[in-house]
């Protein structure tokens, strides 16, 4: 029982950390088999190669799906608590690794789906020590927290202007040119309103026309809308760590959003980023 105790808990610090060179050498190798699968996938999605290599493509891509689930049988295995491994977060990622090649044996398009093992790719941040450029993502995620109510307005606004312009279009066009229904008035306006203009649908009468110049300069209008709420919230975000963040000598913790130094001791408040 000891024995097998010790080898869960060598296992244990070779899969789940990357501090010790052992469990780094795991972590590197595991991220340049994902790396290889992922390469593997793109190349055989060329029909002329796929054509040629299909056998060889198909085998190697059985070998390392086993390796995947060996190793998510491991994590497992040497976890203390397996059950909050297999539904958190990477535990899903892992499992998602292996699951489209067992599906390829019953629909071979589903070899495709293999390309969710990029996200696996996050790991990196672990190897490469690259955790503390993660929790700048909090100012994000907070932007975005605060934008939702804001965001949510405007596309409901913007999902009755197209409603209006696309049916106004169908009435003012009809189908003899193109509009053959409100759903592809509805389509036309996004896409004009857009500025991405396909131009698969044009309108070709006068009073159409004026109406489309109307859609293309409302669209210049607020196309920058998200973009400024999201900026505005995420300078609050960062304003808001700016007055939190308390001074690492005195420890006083509320300064001016713009203030360097303590206003108490003269320290500096926040260190310069090489």
């Amino acid at each position: 029982m000891d024995s097998q105790r010790t080898l869960r808990q060598q296992l244990y610090t070779i899969i789940f950390f990357s501090d010790t060179p052992a469990g780094r050498r795991f972590d590197t190798a595991l991220l340049l088999i994902i790396l290889a699968s992922l390469v593997l996938v793109m190349v055989d999605s060329i029909e002329s190669v796929h054509r040629q290599y299909a056998d060889l493509f198909a085998t190697i891509e059985w070998g390392l799906t086993g390796i995947f689930a060996v190793e998510y049988l491991l994590r497992l295995y040497c976890s203390p608590k397996p059950l909050r491994y297999a539904f958190s977060f990477y535990g899903l990622v892992d499992l998602l690794a292996i699951v489209p090649g067992i599906l390829a044996i019953y629909y071979s398009d589903a070899q495709y789906l293999m390309i969710v093992r990029v996200i696996r790719m996050l790991r990196i941040f672990r190897v490469l020590k690259l955790r503390p450029y993660l929790s700048q993502a909090n100012y994000l995620l907070s932007a975005l927290r605060g934008s939702r109510q804001k965001i949510i307005v405007f596309l409901l606004s913007v999902a009755t202007l197209v409603t209006v312009f696309g049916t106004l279009m169908y009435v003012i066009e009809g189908p003899e040119h193109g509009f053959t229904s409100i759903p592809m008035g509805i389509y036309w306006a996004i896409v004009t309103l857009t500025t991405v203009g396909f131009g698969d649908i044009v309108p070709k009468t006068p009073l159409g026309q004026m109406i489309s110049a109307l859609v293309m300069i409302t669209g210049y209008s607020i196309i920058a809308v998200p973009t400024g709420i999201f900026t505005a919230e995420l300078a609050n975000a960062m304003r808001g760590e700016r007055l939190q963040r308390a001074c690492p000598v005195c420890a006083k913790a509320e300064h001016d959003s713009e203030a360097a130094f303590c206003c108490r001791c003269g320290n500096a408040l926040f260190k310069k980023i090489e």
